[in-house]
């Protein structure tokens, strides 16, 4: 091998090592979408239970808080301003427009609320009502209440008018 063939030979290989070097670095840097794994909501039942008698309800028994008046005014995730006269609730799993009525145990007293934000985000909260509602089934003293929750049905809009109805 000649002097000047080697040096041919040393910029081809060079030039082959930069061209697997930087194939090698895209093909490292290219993101795969990651496989997300479907996490039920806390009112979702698993298809392999039965399913319960006609008109029950599933319900399950939560952690909330309620929201204080602080934060009035700040959009929630819905866009709406929180109003904390509102019947109102943030949850981490329930559909935003949803409702839900809250029951407390202790006091039997219960409110209907819409899920208009996320949230809370403490550890071991499943709901932040808005302060009326905490007030109205009475955990504002406590703050923090173990409280039972069940899906409302919203009632299927009718092509009829009410008068035409009582016809």
């Amino acid at each position: 091998m000649t002097p000047g063939n080697w040096r041919i030979n040393q910029r081809v290989a060079g030039t082959a090592i930069l061209l697997c070097l930087a194939v090698f670095l895209a093909m490292c840097s290219t993101q795969t979408p990651s496989r997300r794994e479907f996490i039920p909501g806390p009112l979702a039942r698993p298809p392999s239970v039965a399913t319960p008698k006609a008109g029950a309800k599933p319900s399950k028994m939560v952690t909330a808080s309620y929201q204080g008046s602080s934060t009035a005014g700040q959009a929630t995730a819905s866009g709406e301003p929180y109003n904390p006269k509102d019947l109102t609730a943030a949850s981490r799993n329930l559909p935003i427009g949803s409702t839900v009525k809250v029951t407390n145990p202790e006091t039997g007293r219960s409110v209907k609320v819409r899920i208009n934000d996320r949230g809370p985000f403490v550890h071991g909260r499943s709901l932040d009502l808005s302060k009326s509602a905490a007030e109205r089934i009475g955990i504002t003293d406590k703050g923090v209440a173990r409280v039972k929750i069940a899906p409302v049905k919203p009632h299927p809009v009718s092509a009829e008018s009410p008068s035409s109805m009582s016809k």
